[in-house]
């Protein structure tokens, strides 16, 4: 005899709900944005700083010749041969800060300028004070060894060797390129030789520069990818979010619920004001008041449908207000006009009769 033996393994599908699988609700980008926490890669500015810095060393390179001839002229024809006292020394000093800056003054902008650039096409204009904070979980030595041994520090030490790499195949390229002519500067007047090793020195700083670009570019791609993992949220998480933006649904619906238990309690109060009840006769129900001294026309001032309607037609008989019955009326009032609202022009025959009827019946005359 065999005996059939079943195993159950019991799954928590709440686990499944923690899983960080969902995109990153509106809500949740800004909230790590003003932690600061943004896709930034921090070569691009500094690569854009190297590439427009010697681009504008080339374009302005009129300029800087005429500062530095100024500068070093001044030093061999006036500075060397001046009375040396406080207040030559403090002249000279002014003289030397100024020309100083004047020289770096371009440099200094495009660095500025491309710093700012350089943050503002990652992420915008961003002032937060967030990052700077002290938070001593920073300190903690078990989570910086993980730091040193996680995949991010594998893969910034993989772009490290790849940048170094690539620099070296572009400085290579470009030497060998001038390899003759390099070995040939011996020959050369001094003069030459200088601006040989300046144009040199220009094409591989525009050369480096742009491949530090192309790198920051896609440094910056993998750090987006990055961020927008870092900010997934799990199904719970977006559930959780909803209910402290938009309230709890279970919560929500009871509101309305009693806002309309509240709603229909004071249209009921309102069926003994009226003069008369359209029916239809057993789906709709229409609550009609006419006061000539205060209305053009009679007002609906309560209407209901089944269980409603029913209600109405009760409250009517409690309180003495006459219902007629007339179905195309009565549906036309329900589908055309709201709690409050005067009949339909196209009504007020119909419901004038009805009305005449009704005083007919009191012994009234208005």
């Amino acid at each position: 005899m065999r005996v059939r033996t079943s195993y159950r393994l019991k799954l928590d599908l709440q686990l499944f709900s923690q899983e960080k699988t969902e995109r990153a609700t509106p809500k949740k980008r800004q909230e790590s944005r003003k932690k600061g926490q943004v896709a930034k890669s921090n070569e691009l500015p500094s690569s854009l700083i190297l590439l427009f810095g010697f681009l504008c060393l080339i374009m302005m390179g009129g300029y800087f010749k005429h500062r530095i001839l100024l500068l070093f002229g001044s030093l061999f024809q006036d500075w060397l041969t001046m009375d040396l006292n406080a207040g030559s020394f403090m002249r000279l000093a002014t003289h030397v800060i100024t020309d100083l800056l004047l020289l770096l003054a371009p440099l200094f902008a495009v660095a500025v300028l491309f710093a700012v650039v350089g943050n503002v096409v990652q992420f915008g204009f961003l002032f937060t004070g967030e990052p700077l904070k002290l938070k001593f979980s920073k300190l903690n030595p078990v989570n910086g060894a993980k730091n040193i041994f996680s995949a991010h520090t594998l893969v910034e030490f993989v772009k490290s060797v790849l940048k170094v790499i690539l620099i070296g195949i572009c400085v290579y390229i470009t030497i060998s390129s001038e390899w003759s002519r390099i070995m040939a500067l011996w020959s050369v007047p001094v003069d030459q030789i200088f601006s040989f090793a300046a144009g040199l020195t220009m094409r591989l700083g525009i050369e480096i520069g742009a491949v530090l670009v192309v790198l920051s570019a896609a440094d910056f791609m993998y750090k987006r990818y990055e961020h927008e993992k870092s900010i997934r949220m799990s199904k719970q998480d977006i559930k959780d979010e909803y209910k402290k933006t938009e309230g709890n649904p279970i919560i929500k619906g009871r509101i309305r619920e009693r806002q309309r238990k509240m709603a229909l309690m004071r249209m009921m109060q309102e069926v003994p004001k009226a003069d008369v009840i359209i029916t239809n006769p057993t789906h709709f129900a229409i609550a009609l008041k006419y006061d000539p001294a205060e209305m053009d026309a009679p007002v609906i001032v309560a209407k209901g449908m089944d269980h409603v309607a029913q209600r109405i037609k009760e409250i009517a008989k409690e309180n003495g207000v006459m219902t007629m019955e007339n179905k195309p009326l009565a549906r036309a009032l329900y589908e055309r006009s709201e709690i409050g609202d005067v009949i339909p022009a196209d009504l007020f025959q119909a419901v004038a009769e009805v009305l005449a009827y009704v005083y007919k019946v009191k012994g009234r005359r208005k």
